[in-house]
Order: C-alpha cells, then sequence, then structure tokens
C-alpha cells in the first residue's frame, strides 16, 4: 500500500509543479531544461521506489501512475472545469501585431519564444502575426496575417 500511496502523491505533486512552473516548460526544450528534467527524474524515482527496488514494487508503482493518469483523463473528459484547472485553455499571446504583454509574461512565455514559432512559418514581424495562441500542449500557433 506504501508504494501506491508514493506513486499516487508524486503524480499529484509532479502535476501541481508543473502548472505552477506553466506552460512554458512543454515548449522546446533546452539543455538546461533537458538536465533539470534528468533531476526530476532521478529525485522521482528514488521518492517512487524507496528502498523496494523489486520487480513487484516497480509494476506496482508503474501500475499506480497509469491508473491515475486514467481516471484523472476520464475526470477531465467528465467534468470541463477538471480540464480547465488541469490543462488550462488556449490563450491569445499576439492580436493583429499587437504583442498582450501580461499574457505572455503570465504564461511565463517571452517575445523570442513569440518570434521563434513565428519564423518556422517564415515569418519575420509582429506585423505579420494575426494571432499567436499558447495552445493547452505548450505549442504556440501562428496564424499569419491574409495578404
Amino acid at each position: 500500500m506504501e508504494t501506491v500511496l508514493r506513486a499516487a502523491s508524486m503524480y499529484l505533486l509532479l502535476m501541481v509543479v508543473l502548472k505552477i512552473a506553466g506552460r512554458r516548460t512543454l515548449l522546446e526544450m533546452t539543455s538546461f531544461d533537458l538536465i533539470l528534467l534528468l533531476i526530476i527524474s532521478e529525485a522521482t524515482q528514488q521518492a517512487l521506489l524507496g528502498n523496494d527496488f523489486s520487480v513487484t514494487g516497480a509494476s506496482l508503482t508503474i501500475i499506480t501512475l497509469i491508473v491515475v493518469d486514467i481516471l484523472f483523463g476520464m475526470m477531465k473528459s467528465r467534468f470541463p472545469r477538471v480540464d480547465r484547472l488541469i490543462d488550462g485553455t488556449a490563450m491569445i499571446l499576439v492580436e493583429e501585431g499587437e504583442v498582450l504583454s501580461g499574457r505572455a509574461r503570465r504564461a511565463g512565455i517571452s517575445i523570442d519564444d513569440i518570434m521563434t514559432a513565428a519564423r518556422s512559418q517564415g515569418l519575420e514581424r509582429f506585423d505579420q502575426i494575426k494571432f499567436a495562441i499558447l495552445e493547452k500542449n505548450g505549442k504556440i500557433s501562428i496564424i499569419p496575417v491574409s495578404t
């Protein structure tokens, strides 16, 4: 039972921490982000398993994490408020070429992040962007101005 409680509590802790960190953490990873992810995964592994390195303990941990994930998925599909709380909603960052600075700052998105997404579509200036939208998955969608 201790293994199940450890797994469920670590799942919830990581969900809260990543929610607080914001969707910025879901964008393209830098080397710093990769290092941080590796350290977090090692610390999480130790917290999940404790001193139990048995196959049974690892299996029980994996099963618990999958069940908790499935339960959250079911809750999100049944209760829209839970979905918005966990995953958030899409957020407009640029509208008609104007950066909505407050929103970008709250989301932890820099102007460089927006321009990186714009350049991937061949856009070089904000006045070429009709909308830049931070999606629920952390990606930035760019809708160019029609020519």
